[in-house]
């Protein structure tokens, strides 16, 4: 009876190691694949500010004669927008109001007048490409308004709306998950009006910086 105690508990001693040594030489299972997660998912819509400046040409035509002039002058406003990433590339549309700081006195073929732009904007489709997570590089380009005006003293002041298109490019950079960065070159063609008897042709380059928060 002690025999068969005895060599029961060898065998069993034997099975318990053959099965520990065969769980050890199993093959773990594959660890669990975890995607990285951008720092910043520039989808969502966004509100910012801007400033910086313009630099308008104006072509000026009359019976009298033609002659061009420079506008230049600071501009501030603000811009919204709304953006859809879809891996590295973010497709969206914005907005934008600005006011420009550009008149100045000219002697229109013999008559003294104050000549400039105030209020701008324009609706712009953007593509870009994100880059290094925090950096959006970005095309633009759309329709752009701004408004004219002519001040001859002794008459009244007239203003005029031109109308044309926009074309530009820039960067916007993420502080953190909701603020961002933005310095944008722009194009402006505004076309031409007849304003007080002068065919009135302007074009305008423009540099921004600003901020804006993601929602």
């Amino acid at each position: 009876m002690i025999r068969n105690g005895l060599v029961a508990i060898v065998a069993a001693t034997a099975f318990s190691h053959t099965a520990t040594a065969a769980d050890l030489t199993e093959t773990p299972p594959p660890a669990p694949v975890v995607e990285a997660t951008p720092d910043f998912v520039w989808t969502g819509g966004y509100v910012g500010l801007q400033g910086g400046g313009g630099w308008l040409n104006s072509d000026l035509s009359a019976p009298g004669g033609s002659t061009s002039e420079d506008f230049n002058g600071g501009l501030l406003g603000a811009f919204a927008g709304f953006n859809y990433q879809q891996g590295d590339w973010v497709y969206g549309v914005e907005g934008d109001v600005n006011y420009n700081w550009n008149d100045k006195t000219l002697d229109i073929f013999g008559t003294s007048a104050e000549v400039g732009t105030d209020v701008s904007g324009s609706v712009r489709g953007r593509v870009g490409r994100v880059v290094n997570d925090k950096a959006l590089l970005y095309g633009a380009g759309g329709w752009t308004v701004t408004r004219g005006f002519v001040d001859v003293p002794g008459a009244s002041k007239e203003k005029e709306t031109f109308n044309g298109w926009t074309i530009g490019a820039g960067v916007d950079y993420s502080f953190t998950d909701s603020v961002f960065g933005r310095a944008e070159y722009r194009y402006n063609d505004y076309g031409d009006k007849d304003v007080n008897g002068v065919n009135v042709d302007i074009d305008q380059h423009q540099f921004t910086i600003g901020v804006g928060v993601k929602f």
